[in-house]
């Protein structure tokens, strides 16, 4: 049986790519520009606080093993102090000579409160885009004191010493131990799906509508029909329309043509299969009935939108 969640990521191609970590002493404070990436920061040792810009987030306090997840939108300031003037991280980092940026008023001396802190971003491709960043909240804070601590805890402190090493294939093990770290803070975010807004993944966390989602992932050329999949769920077929709109933001069927077309995207992109067989492929009876259904949500023609991806 399928599994929405591996389907989804790997239509994302999602890839976490580390940054340099860094060892902050005594009091500091810098200002972070905003990257418009999917990014994470984590705090290894010590603690600190993130204070985002333009949003009612509030200060978040970070202490060791605490993941903060957030779209990149918005400048913010990570520090220790209030009273630390606030250096720019950008200068701070291109400084550093090495894997580890080292900065505070007791760097040189190694003197006073000792952070360690690791972060990254994420890549997406264009589907990944639209469907990671609606989504998830713009910040989500998770604690060293949840359910999957002890998780995150080992995997940080790897990513910590792969992100401070020169060995030999250091930058690809750091990468890989923060895509476990990426899924498992996707795992902690499906564990309170009630927070989350409409979408892919508060759906994939409903257990109520999980059989009728696994169903359309398995087999998306099917013909699916409303009382199927409401059967499925063992629901009626309005309690189960309604359900299945109120978390997944969209009614069934729009959520398996949306989906259909997420596949046919990616064919489209990596693929050389003819349109005819593609159309089939996802239960369209000719490749004119794909065409129209592609467009109508894309804005183009799939022939188009492959020779713009080809390009």
């Amino acid at each position: 049986m399928a599994d929405p969640l591996t389907d989804t990521l790997a239509l994302t191609e999602a890839h976490c790519h580390v940054s340099r970590g860094f060892e902050a002493y005594g009091e500091w404070a810098l200002r972070y520009p905003a990257s418009q990436r999917l990014k994470f920061t984590a705090t290894v040792e010590g603690t600190c606080w993130i204070d985002f810009d333009d949003l009612d987030v509030g200060r978040i306090a970070m202490e060791p093993g605490d993941v903060v997840l957030f779209d990149g939108r918005h400048e913010f300031v990570k520090g220790n102090s209030d009273s630390a003037p606030i250096g720019d991280a950008v200068e701070a980092f291109g400084a550093a000579d090495g894997p580890i940026a080292r900065f505070g008023d007791g760097a040189g001396s190694g003197r006073g409160p000792k952070v360690v802190g690791v972060g990254g971003h994420v890549s997406l491709n264009r589907t990944g885009e639209e469907l990671l960043m609606r989504a998830l909240p713009p910040v989500i804070h998770l604690r060293a004191t949840d359910e999957r601590a002890a998780t995150f805890r080992w995997l940080l402190t790897r990513l910590a010493r792969e992100a401070a090493t020169s060995e030999p294939g250091a930058t690809l093990a750091a990468d890989d131990v923060a895509h476990l770290l990426f899924l498992e803070a996707l795992r902690a975010c499906l564990t309170e799906a009630d927070a989350l807004p409409a979408g892919w993944l508060r759906a994939i966390a409903d257990e109520r509508i999980a059989p009728a989602l696994r169903l359309m992932h398995d087999q998306p050329g099917r013909a699916w029909q409303l009382e199927e999949l409401a059967r499925a769920a063992a629901m009626s077929r309005t309690t189960f329309a309604e359900r299945f709109r109120s978390v997944a933001g969209v009614p069934p069927l729009t959520y398996l043509l949306n989906w259909r077309m997420r596949l046919a995207e990616r064919a489209l992109r990596d693929e050389d299969t003819p349109l005819a067989a593609l159309a089939h492929s996802l239960g369209y009876t000719s490749d004119s009935a794909f065409s129209n259904a592609f467009k109508r949500v894309n804005g183009i023609a799939p022939r188009r939108y492959r020779e713009a991806a080809r390009r």
